[in-house]
């Protein structure tokens, strides 16, 4: 899978997808429970391929155990 055309999404548009606060989803990139992307800035960035597993219930469990729509 070639992951340099995928779109990344921002902690607030992944926040907005799970209902969360944008820190929420900082929190879960820390804790490894979500993977993040770091730009040449610092800020961290989500695949958007994985952010749609998560929300689908894809993986394994989701963030913090809170259910997927």
């Amino acid at each position: 899978m070639d992951g340099n055309n995928e779109r990344l999404l921002t902690p607030g548009e992944v926040a907005a997808l799970f209902r969360v606060d944008p820190k929420t989803v900082t929190r879960w990139a820390a804790s490894g429970r979500i993977t993040s992307i770091r730009t040449p800035g610092g800020h961290r960035r989500f695949r958007e391929s994985e952010v749609r597993a998560l929300l689908r219930g894809d993986s394994e469990a989701s963030p913090e155990g809170h259910p997927v729509a």
